[in-house]
């Protein structure tokens, strides 16, 4: 788990990424200046707070747990005016994350897939509110997660996100499935949208340009590695007839040289 988490990091810093560690708490603004609230994701967030009785009422601090790094990393420039020489700004942002997935059922509750905690190194884009820039960007950030799973040698398909699927604000999405034996399907394992200047407006980011005009940045999210969800494929796809787990290639270095886990 720790090993394909750092392999990503170190993949994403060797091209120029800046590494952001954010906070796993946040605010109510911040969750509306993403888009995460209101709406159904509300549900799926945890809120904190005190409770002095088992069972009892708990009485709320005003933060919530994070669901994805993108949360705290774009809140990170809230009200700010960027200079246009500095974007795009591209941050590898790894955190752990909370979800409830409350109203979740079925095959995909169970095991690695759906889980309440884990940990996630999500790319984080503000770039100019140029969408042929934007679009390039996109591509970018959807090719390094691509790069991860060749790496990693597991199979893997893009899909199109149509409209009615696609979160609030976001213009165009797409979802990276990997082969999964165990489900005889691929399964999700990662995301990339590209939300033009949705977010920027609700958290009031903005950049000067050389004339001294100010606009709203574009933002761009992508999930360049989640764990423990990763660890289905390589899991299942690397496992010997003896139950033994032959480690990827590119993740031995970061397990002192071992190259099985097992009998």
């Amino acid at each position: 788990r720790h090993a394909v988490l750092r392999y990503t990091m170190e993949s994403l810093t060797a091209k120029g990424w800046t590494l952001f560690s954010p906070p796993l708490l946040a605010n109510f603004a911040a969750f509306m200046g993403t888009g995460f609230f209101p709406g159904s994701d509300q549900n799926n967030i945890y809120a904190v707070g005190g409770q002095t009785v088992e069972s009892g009422p708990i009485e709320g601090d005003g933060l919530h747990l994070i669901g994805t790094s993108e949360v705290t990393v774009c809140s990170f420039h809230k009200d700010e005016t960027l200079k246009e020489d500095d974007l795009p700004k591209r941050y590898a942002g790894y955190s752990a994350c909370f979800r409830r997935e409350a109203g979740s059922y079925g095959k995909d509750t169970k095991g690695l897939y759906r889980v309440h905690q884990f940990e996630k190194v999500e790319q984080v884009v503000l770039c100019r509110a140029d969408q042929d820039e934007a679009l390039k960007m996109f591509e970018e950030i959807r090719t390094n997660a691509e790069d991860i799973l060749k790496a990693l040698e597991l199979p893997y398909r893009i899909i199109d996100v149509c409209t009615g699927d696609m979160g609030k604000g976001k213009v165009f999405m797409q979802d990276i499935e990997t082969w999964m034996p165990s489900r005889s399907a691929y399964g999700e394992t990662h995301s990339c949208s590209y939300l033009g200047d949705f977010q920027a407006r609700r958290l009031g980011i903005k950049y000067e340009t050389a004339e001294g005009q100010k606009k709203f940045v574009h933002t761009l999210n992508n999930t360049c590695i989640a764990s423990p969800r990763i660890l289905i494929p390589i899991l299942e796809i690397y496992q010997n007839k003896d139950g033994s787990i032959t480690i990827p290639e590119v993740l031995r270095e970061y397990m002192g040289g071992q190259k099985t886990i097992g009998k």
